[in-house]
């Protein structure tokens, strides 16, 4: 059955009206409803506000590296300290390491830029944060829906946003209501704001729509992949962060490496894939497990018997998409009845590694737009204060100074590190020029035919390890009798296409093993989706080379359940 049927059959659904309904229970989305209640209760108005997230509680899904610049969450809650959030490890010490097979050079600090230096900076789990921003929500009367995913933008007649529809629960694989059917609900309000993350599903669709992308660069995008580890306590240095350049990737692959002190011995570790690569052949995932192999990296994770010293412990595994386009990616930020925030628009500074402070600032300014428009009495309109509030922001200024970062690396490693040191270490920032990029990442895929296979070695089980024991402790599940929500436009396109041109990118570039090519019993090919290992990191959606695959919203509370990450 359609949607359409269900709704005839099964509806109407219910409605309910907000001030002002949030999509996605992020930093960004969060900060929305956080600044949204301060303006009401400071001007002792009442005001409505909801946030909805498809994860089965708020952090649930979040997944960064991560460094957090405390800047915007200061100016949205001052007294964060005090109040017990989870940003109590600062960093002490910064390398940037550039790597051969198994060389290393350490770039001396004093010549590192502006942006890789993280004095003052804290090393966090921002699933943490984010679940400390919720619970400051809830105290200042926002609603919270968790396991509630926005499956569908509901518009008005004349054409702005009206609101969104949650997914319905309960459909059976072959599209029809079961026996726990629960049809989804619809959400109006007066603004709405999209604050999904990278490559967020609604956001695509708005900004298809409304072509708020007309006058910008394509968008551009990383795939990071991270672990968690808990090693001994001879190796473990508290707040000290650590950058990688070069191997694994080549010269003409974008992608870095990090690996993060917190306390309590735990390290993250992780490693970002520019999804603009051109080998079809390239793993991310085995990237980076090869990456974990250097004598830099192995040191902090391998045990030393001989010294005492245990081997770490592996104690969470996630991959997400990260925006990396920066300034001249932003598409337009407001339609008709709503605004993108956070990653969900791409404000994600990628010369500083660095969103949850973008989040929180954007979500902020979308937030003021809001308030004074229905103070002013207005709804569904176009809230042009936003942008042009960010347009005066430091944001502004900070991700203007960055705007080539990016760019440059399509003239490989070498090339870049010399420009972006050029732009960002003695320019300060103040660059004449502005590089352009014009195709979008799925289209640099190069067929098979051209590029050179490439091999990876087996994983050990003790540092370097297989997708499907990842996920697994990724707590990743989905109701298993739930339609796929990794869609298809057309079934024999993976075959006929992605497996005979590109030789099957999907069953590489996918962190989760979704996707595998096996073979019918007449020996002819087919696509298997194992829709249930999906960890929503929506590489699928990005690097798909005939745009293909459609992510959709699964069931609320399905995907990964991050703990420490």
């Amino acid at each position: 059955m359609t949607a359409e049927e269900i709704i005839a059959q099964h509806g109407p659904r219910e409605a309910m009206e907000y001030d002002v309904v949030v999509v996605g229970g992020g930093p960004a989305g969060l900060a929305t409803a956080i600044h949204l209640k301060q303006l009401a209760a400071a001007a002792q108005k009442e005001l409505s506000v909801v946030v909805l997230e498809k994860g089965s509680e708020p952090g649930a899904h979040i997944l960064s590296g991560a460094i957090m610049d405390p800047k915007a969450l200061t100016e949205l809650i001052p007294d964060w300290k005090e109040r017990g959030a989870p940003l109590t490890q600062p960093v002490t010490d910064d390398a940037m390491v550039f790597l051969g097979e198994k060389s290393s050079f350490r770039t001396p600090n004093f010549l590192l830029p502006a942006c890789l230096h993280n004095h003052g900076n804290y090393i966090v789990s921002l699933g943490s944060v984010t679940r400390w921003m919720a619970e400051q929500a809830e105290a200042l009367g926002v609603e919270i829906f968790p396991g509630f995913p926005a499956a569908e933008v509901l518009f008005n007649d004349d054409g702005s946003v009206k609101g969104v529809a949650t997914g319905n629960m309960g459909v059976g694989k072959d599209g029809k209501p079961g026996d726990s059917f629960q049809l989804g609900m619809e959400l109006h309000a007066r603004y709405t704001v999209f604050a999904e993350g990278a490559r967020g599903h609604l956001g695509k669709q708005l900004i298809a729509r409304f072509k708020l992308d007309a006058d910008s660069d394509p968008q551009t995008y990383g795939l990071g992949i991270k672990e968690l580890w808990e090693i001994d306590p001879q190796r473990h240095q508290p707040g000290f962060v650590l950058h990688t350049a070069g191997w694994p990737m080549d010269n003409n692959t974008y992608g870095g490496a990090f690996l993060y002190h917190f306390d309590d011995n735990k390290v993250a570790l992780g490693f970002i894939t520019g999804l603009d690569y051109a080998n079809p052949y390239l793993s991310p995932f085995e990237e980076f497990q090869r990456w974990k192999t250097h004598p830099n990296i192995r040191y902090y994770l391998e045990g030393d018997e001989a010294k005492g010293i245990k081997p770490g412990k592996r104690l969470g595994y996630g991959a997400r998409a990260i925006t990396a386009g920066g300034l001249l990616s932003l598409p337009k930020t407001v339609f008709p009845g709503g605004a993108l925030v956070g990653c969900d628009a791409g404000y994600l500074n990628v010369s500083r590694i660095k969103g949850s402070h973008a989040a929180i600032k954007t979500g902020m300014l979308a937030a003021q737009a809001a308030f004074d428009a229905i103070g002013e009495g207005r709804q569904h309109d176009e809230l042009t204060a936003y942008p042009e509030a960010f347009e005066k922001s430091w944001l502004h200024a900070e991700l203007n100074k960055a705007r080539n970062f990016k760019t440059w690396f399509k003239k490989g490693l070498s090339v870049a590190t010399v420009m972006n040191g050029i732009e960002q270490f003695v320019l300060r920032g103040n660059v004449p020029w502005t590089l352009r990029r014009d195709k979008p990442d799925h289209l640099y895929l190069k067929p098979a035919s051209e590029c050179k296979p490439i091999a990876y070695p087996k994983p050990d089980g003790k540092l370097t390890f297989d997708r499907l024991s990842s996920v697994f402790i990724s707590n990743t599940n989905h109701e298993e009798q739930q339609p796929a929500h990794l869609t298809l436009k057309d079934a024999s396109v993976p075959v006929n296409v992605n497996l005979r041109t590109f030789a099957g990118p999907e069953a590489r570039y996918c962190p989760a093993g979704v996707y595998e090519f096996v073979k019918n019993d007449d020996n002819t090919d087919r696509l298997q989706i194992n829709a249930q290992n999906c960890v929503h990191c929506k590489t699928c959606d990005i690097k798909d080379p005939t745009q293909n695959i459609v992510w959709v919203t699964p069931e609320g509370g399905g995907g990964p359940n991050y703990a420490g990450m």
